[in-house]
């Protein structure tokens, strides 16, 4: 079974499979500073009918550092993993930094994928001089102090994510993520803004919210939906990573969006 891709900059890419070849593809985009085990529960969940493809987003997991990332390279690696696979069309589901990829492939490979989803994400990820200083702190520093307080990010209070063992995974994959990939990818979503062209996506699009979410919030969500014309909203109650706080009702909720738009 392939687990690695190599990119058009020649770069390694480090992907898990599950599945049939031969049923229709999925493919799911981790967040920033986590990595493809994010996704296990998914992944369980529709290989049963599905061909599951995850992949580590460069800089992070197994998958190698890439200098000069921004938003156009993160949409070319998806193009190159299903180009390596043979893929010719795929439903695709990314969160957070994984969302605006899914609205990059929106806009620049419409004819690759028969949906998208966008979860806990928005068009334009807050402010980019907080993105470049948070870039310039993690590379001095590490991600140590980041560590520490990520659960109240990316879980809400009423999620017992310290006996969730999928949460601890996705925590601890924070504090393995590489200095340099985090910060590249901070850098990349500095400059990312889509709002603009968001009228011009005629894919089908689901957008998943968190109602506690406070990095990507549910107005942001809105925003989204409100510019798409074929895109739906559904708002879960979770945080930032609503798929690991609310993984039966996302999977299920993306289950019923994909088999509408097969």
């Amino acid at each position: 079974m392939i687990n690695t891709i190599t990119n058009r900059q020649g770069k390694t890419l480090s992907i898990q499979i599950d599945g049939s070849k031969d049923a229709p593809a999925i493919i799911f985009s981790n967040s920033l500073g986590t990595d493809k085990g994010m996704w296990d529960l998914q992944a369980t969940y529709f290989k049963e009918n599905y061909q599951v493809i995850r992949y580590d987003t460069r800089g992070h997991g197994k998958s190698d550092v890439i200098d000069d990332t921004d938003l156009a390279n993160l949409g070319e690696d998806v193009i190159d993993i299903m180009d390596t696979l043979d893929i010719k069309q795929a439903h695709f589901c990314g969160i957070s930094m994984g969302g605006l990829t899914a609205l990059w492939l929106g806009l620049n490979a419409p004819t690759r994928f028969k949906s998208i989803t966008v979860a806990n994400s928005a068009a334009k990820i807050g402010q980019a001089d907080t993105w470049l200083t948070r870039a310039n702190q993690v590379e001095q520093n590490g991600l140590g102090d980041l560590v520490k307080t990520t659960h109240t990010r990316w879980f809400s209070e009423q999620f017992d994510y310290q006996h969730n063992a999928l949460a601890q995974q996705t925590i601890l994959s924070l504090a393995s993520t590489p200095a340099k990939g985090y910060a590249n990818s901070c850098r990349a979503l500095a400059y990312a803004n889509v709002r603009h062209e968001l009228p011009e996506i005629k894919i089908p699009t689901l957008v998943i919210c968190g109602s506690k979410d406070p990095v990507t919030t549910v107005e942001d969500s809105e925003f989204i939906q409100q510019h798409i014309q074929k895109s739906e909203l559904v708002c879960l109650d979770a945080s930032h990573l609503s798929n690991i706080e609310c993984s039966d009702e996302f999977s299920q909720v993306l289950d019923n969006f994909i088999d509408k738009n097969q």
